[in-house]
C-alpha cells in the first residue's frame, strides 16, 4: 500500500549476477533486475557478473558496500544448495544485521508458486555498513516474485506503515 502523500525517493541500485556461465549477452535475471527496478524508476548504479565463488563475491560487494553512490545491492544466483552455491555464504560473511523476514517472506510466496521446491532456496537479506543487501535466486520468475511480491513496495518510499528507503539515512 503507498500512502501518496509522501515523495517517490530513487534509489541506487546495483545489480550482481552469480554464476559459472552467464554472460552479459545472456543474463536474463539481471536484465530482469533491472528492467523492473528502472521501470520503478530507481537507478541502477552498478551491475557485474561474477562466477560462484566466495572471495569473488565478497571482494565485489566489498566494493559496492564502500561505494557511496551504491545504497542497495540486489544479488542474482548461487542461493540454492549444491556445492557450486555459495552467494549465502559470501553475503552472510558482510552482514551487520541480517533481516530474516526477507527470506521467510520469498520462501512464503514461492510457495505458492512452486510448492515444497521452494525449500531450497537460501534467499536472504541484510544490513553490511549502511547497504542492503538482498540475495535473490537465479531464475528470472524468482528475480520477478522477489521484486514484485517484496521489493517493489519496500523499495518505494511511498509505502506505509514502513519501507527500507525511510530506514536508509539511519543505516
Amino acid at each position: 500500500m503507498t500512502d501518496t502523500p509522501r515523495p517517490f525517493i530513487p534509489v541506487r541500485i546495483a545489480v550482481l549476477t552469480v554464476s559459472d556461465t552467464r554472460t552479459a549477452a545472456d543474463d536474463r535475471s539481471g536484465d530482469t533486475l533491472v528492467s523492473r527496478l528502472e521501470g520503478a524508476g530507481h537507478t541502477l548504479a552498478r551491475r557485474a557478473i561474477v562466477t560462484d565463488d566466495i572471495p569473488a563475491i565478497v571482494a565485489q560487494l566489498r566494493t559496492w558496500i564502500a561505494d557511496s553512490d551504491v545504497q542497495v545491492i540486489l544479488t542474482t544466483g548461487g542461493t540454492g544448495v549444491t556445492a557450486r552455491d555459495v552467494t549465502p555464504e559470501a553475503v552472510r560473511s558482510l552482514l551487520d544485521k541480517e533481516i530474516p523476514g526477507f527470506g521467510e517472506v520469498f520462501r512464503w510466496q514461492s510457495f505458492a508458486k512452486i510448492g515444497a521446491s521452494t525449500v531450497q532456496s537460501r534467499a536472504l537479506a541484510g544490513v553490511a555498513g549502511q547497504t542492503l543487501v538482498f540475495a535473490l535466486p537465479g531464475s528470472t520468475g524468482a528475480c520477478k516474485d522477489a521484486w514484485d511480491g517484496i521489493l517493489a513496495t519496500q523499495l518505494d518510499s511511498r509505502t506505509a506503515p514502513c519501507n527500507f528507503v525511510t530506514l536508509l539515512p539511519r543505516l
